[in-house]
């Protein structure tokens, strides 16, 4: 008997991060799926109640409850540690002339601060695992060289320096082999892509899942499109 895998999910609540808990738990898989507020995910604790789902609260911007979630989960292996949690900014204050600066703040601290924390809260955990994978959700948003409309300038800069943490995640992490990588999920159909986007999100999450399932550490360091190219940064 093979042994089973686990996931830690942040933001599982809605979106693509609640389509990787129902796809990856429908394949056996062990998720540990954190979001802020379980007693309200309704839908999130209907998928613990009928397969290998752990719902865990975290807020991943609170070191306390960061280090309350790896002690919950001492001893357990992870063999994917997938930072899905983020937020856009307010796309209505990221033009040249009216950002916020309070609002980039917080953007800066959700996108890239707190993935290297959790990366760092759960680096024994993930060593630990036979896969050995930490990925980060960005956005081709983030590639400067394939900047060409401007603007956007909260979102776009949260997620140019998410792809700097993973870079050096990935060379500070490889003497341990583990990979560490920066996922593009293409335009989705979510809150934050709104109606117009051209991808669901369960063919979003099924395109992720089969980048991951795909990774070696040849990939250590990569930035991956949905359809499984490298993207340029």
């Amino acid at each position: 008997m093979s042994e089973t895998r686990s996931i830690l999910i942040t933001g599982a609540n809605r979106g693509i991060g609640l389509e990787l808990t129902r796809q990856y738990a429908a394949e056996g898989w062990q998720v540990y799926a954190c979001c802020r507020h379980p007693a309200q995910a309704e839908a999130l604790q209907a998928l613990a109640a009928g397969g290998p789902v752990q719902v865990l609260a975290l807020d991943v911007n609170h070191a306390s409850q960061r280090a309350s979630l790896a002690d919950i989960l001492q001893g357990q292996p992870i063999d994917i540690l997938f930072n899905n949690a983020g937020v856009s900014g307010g796309w209505e204050r990221q033009d040249f002339g009216h950002t916020d600066a309070e609002s980039w703040e917080q953007t800066l601290r959700s996108n890239v601060i707190a993935p290297l924390k959790m990366m760092e809260t759960l680096v024994e955990h993930v060593a630990a695992s036979q896969l050995r994978i930490m990925a980060n959700m960005s956005s081709r948003m983030g590639s400067i060289a394939d900047n060409s409309s401007g603007g956007t300038y909260l979102y776009r800069s949260s997620k140019a320096a998410l792809n700097m943490v993973c870079v050096s995640a990935a060379h500070d992490l490889a003497r341990r082999g583990i990979t560490v990588v920066a996922l593009h999920p293409g335009w989705v159909r979510t809150d934050m892509g709104g109606d117009a986007a051209t991808l669901s999100v369960a063919d979003s999450a099924a395109a992720l899942r089969r980048n991951l399932a795909g990774l070696t550490q040849a990939d250590n360091g990569r930035f991956i499109d949905i359809d499984g190219s490298t993207l340029p940064w």
